[in-house]
């Protein structure tokens, strides 16, 4: 499983005409069952995604393509996590 961080950058005024191919981006990694949540990071830091099915390689060639990074309207870091425990609910993220 894996947290993406995207957070806002030096070309944080080009999100307003970037954001509907930045929402595509998202919807395309939701439909595809990679994102299973995404979300903002509070205060107006940027946003957070929780992926998984997905490889290391893979899922960094899915970021370079969302049109936020390639333009550097926010800088991705993605982390690896082993889950070791979790809530009955997410049982299918362990998996």
């Amino acid at each position: 499983m894996y947290i993406v961080l995207l957070k806002f950058a030096a070309n944080k005024e080009k999100a307003g005409p970037l954001m509907e191919g930045h929402k595509q981006w998202l919807q395309r990694g939701f439909d595809d069952g990679v994102f299973v949540l995404s979300g903002s990071l509070q205060p107006n830091l940027g946003g957070g995604i929780v992926a998984h099915n997905t490889s290391l390689p893979a899922l960094q060639e899915r970021v370079k393509a969302d049109p936020f990074v390639a333009e550097q309207v926010v800088s991705a870091e993605i982390l690896e996590l082993t889950p070791g425990r979790s809530d009955e609910r997410l049982k299918f993220l362990a998996a």
